[in-house]
């Protein structure tokens, strides 16, 4: 199913456009300096192997495609496999570039650098993605939740729908006394790492697992990766599960309402998101995008729980630096990002979209 997202457009400003060109068909021989076929080096010539966060899958397999068809003899084979096997097959070798919802960890920074020949490991944001909290419960629409109700669903300390504490949110809803089966991802993930980040920041009282991508609280039901949790919410009344929101759509879930740092229960939409990741700023030096998402947002009408998905690969060195260069300029580039807003994602802000311009460059 193709979603419409203009929100994001209207939520996200783009006042900028890189001044990188997309990847042209190699059948061409003339065109304008706007012509991608017209940029040396804009098209990779061999195959590339990815793998990594689930939360970007359908960005990549829609830019894979678009890459292939404009690129006579480049290939892109992007597997969904989680965040923290995408980081892992990045640092042993086994894959090219990795996607992941999270920048490298103190401890995996340095093993990825050394799995470069000559220069570190970048963090490059590529995919915008917030966080839905779905649910399945008979009769309710319009779900309000805050962060303190969602650590202590998540931890195990709020068992029943009708709990004061869900109804003190909701007054005008009929909850029922079924028991809450909360669902997790059973991998490492990234959207995991960012859905506990948001808890560990805004509920620190309830929360006390801190943020990792591979769950930490006792019980609750795990599932595999983004398709698999919002698979298991949609079939199994009384569950309540975080999924990236392009799965939620696909899947038709019910969306809660989430209470932002202003006291406003907020839909999740594009302009909402779109609120939050403007006040994000890049911590990492350098051509290292690392980004700090402020989840405690108080910005009127922001959507608090949203991540960035990172493309992971090497600043130097690599074997295969010309044709990750080529793919990332075109995912990063106009064409590249034009496409986000169809799929449930939204297009990197022009201040970021710059700075990645610049990374990507840096490659060699």
């Amino acid at each position: 199913m193709k979603l419409q997202r203009s929100g994001y457009l209207a939520g996200i400003a783009l006042t900028a456009t890189l001044a990188l060109a997309a990847c042209g068909s190699d059948n061409t021989s003339t065109g304008s300096a706007s012509d991608a076929s017209a940029a040396p080096g804009s098209c990779g010539t061999g195959s590339l192997t990815a793998q990594g966060s689930t939360a970007q899958k359908n960005a990549m397999d829609e830019w894979t495609k678009k890459y292939s068809a404009k690129c006579s003899g480049a290939s892109v084979n992007y597997q969904g496999t989680g965040s923290g096997a995408g980081v892992q097959a990045f640092i042993q070798g086994t894959a090219d570039f990795a996607g992941s919802d999270s920048y490298l960890k103190p401890d995996e920074q340095p093993k990825a650098d050394a799995k470069c020949a000559s220069g570190p490991a970048l963090n490059i944001p590529m995919v915008i993605g917030p966080i839905a909290v779905v649910y399945n419960v008979e009769g309710v629409t319009g779900l309000q939740l805050d962060s303190s109700t969602l650590a202590k669903i998540f931890s195990g300390k709020i068992t029943k729908w009708n709990d004061p504490a869900i109804a003190a949110l909701n007054t005008a809803a009929k909850l029922p006394s079924t028991a809450i089966q909360a669902v997790h991802r059973s991998d490492e993930s990234g959207t995991t790492d960012n859905f506990t980040k948001y808890l560990s920041k805004t509920a620190s009282a309830d929360w006390t697992y801190d943020h990792a991508k591979a769950w930490k609280a006792p019980g609750g039901t795990g599932a595999a990766k983004s398709d698999g949790v919002a698979s298991l919410i949609k079939s199994t009344p009384g569950t309540i599960g975080y999924v990236e929101f392009s799965f939620a759509e696909n899947g038709g879930l019910a969306m809660s309402k989430i209470k932002n740092g202003a006291g406003e229960f907020t839909e999740l939409t594009g302009e909402s998101a779109g609120k939050t990741i403007e006040g994000a700023k890049v911590v990492g030096t350098g051509n290292d995008l690392k980004m700090d998402i402020d989840y405690a947002t108080t910005t009127p009408g922001a959507y608090p729980i949203v991540l960035v998905t990172y493309e992971i690969a090497c600043s130097k060195g690599s074997s295969k630096a010309a044709d990750i260069k080529a793919f990332l300029t075109y995912t990063s580039g106009s064409d590249g990002q034009a496409a986000l807003g169809d799929l449930g994602y939204a297009p990197l802000p022009a201040s970021i979209q710059s700075k990645v311009a610049t990374s990507v460059a840096s490659i060699s």
